[in-house]
């Protein structure tokens, strides 16, 4: 891996999971550079544009396939308490998913003794990870970031059934939303106080590795927590996932990409002594 400088990866950040798009994201209609479709497709992401080459040179890209039987128990890893305060959020709609924006100060979790803010979260349909091969219905994206800039992603796979409770609270915004992009009137939608318990449940097993972000340009050295336990979502919340992004972008899954040696981690509460 190219390790990039600090400054490159904290614009980075601000780029992607803040939510200030630069012009190499977009065309001059507006519409993403990239989509997950054809000639402007994962497998053609990093030729784009040179910021995006690590799309295709990175080894240490995400998502991955993660493989029961080949993980590694670290009984030296912490349970993943995330705390997080009651706050006014926005719900954008970045084209290629639908995020919300967090403010400063919301909360977030503790890695390795380092404090990551909550700053963002959005959703892929279907998953991106996957587990022994199984792609599941949907994946949400919780992006945290420390003062020096490092990124750490909790990640919740779904399967189909019983709608998510965190999805049910906004889903009045997502409708709007998605009625803003028939009339062209997109606009970031504030709404609040928004603290669902959903976000904060105690983690008992979760998978660990670094990877990237699953976008261009695809930065590596992210920490990836994927949950282990799977919960549930219904066909109507999908859909309503998907309506407003743009035509290429509504199946937004990045193929799973080769672990190149990395190991992924195990914790496992029940497992500890």
């Amino acid at each position: 891996m190219s390790t990039p400088t600090l400054s490159f990866f904290i614009a980075a950040i601000t780029i992607l999971f803040v939510g200030s798009f630069p012009t190499s994201l977009h065309q001059s209609d507006g519409s993403i550079q990239f989509t997950y479709t054809g000639a402007t497709g994962p497998n053609m992401w990093g030729k784009i544009s040179p910021d995006f080459s690590m799309c295709g040179n990175g080894k240490s890209q995400s998502p991955i396939n993660i493989l029961t039987d080949k993980v590694v128990l670290n009984k030296s890893l912490k349970p993943l308490i995330r705390s997080y305060g009651s706050c006014n959020v926005t719900l954008v709609n970045n084209k290629f998913n639908v995020g919300v924006r967090y403010p400063d100060h919301t909360g977030g979790i503790i890695v390795d003794g380092k404090a990551y803010n909550l700053k963002q979260m959005h959703w892929h349909s279907p998953s991106e990870h996957r587990i022994n091969g199984k792609q599941f219905a949907a994946e949400l994206h919780l992006v945290h970031v420390a003062d020096d800039g490092s990124v750490s992603v909790v990640a919740i796979l779904f399967d189909y059934g019983h709608p998510d409770p965190l999805i049910a609270k906004m889903q009045k915004q997502l409708d709007k939303l998605a009625y803003e992009v028939k009339r062209h009137d997109e606009r970031p939608i504030i709404f609040g106080p928004f603290h669902p318990t959903e976000v904060r449940r105690k983690s008992h097993k979760y998978y660990r590795y670094v990877g990237s972000f699953t976008t261009p340009p695809c930065t590596q050295s992210v920490i990836w927590h994927i949950l282990a336990k799977v919960r549930s979502i219904s066909r109507a919340q999908v859909e309503a996932l998907r309506a407003p992004l743009d035509l290429g972008c509504k199946h937004n899954a990045r193929p799973c990409q080769p672990i190149n040696g990395r190991h992924v981690e195990l914790y496992d509460q029940d497992a500890l002594p």
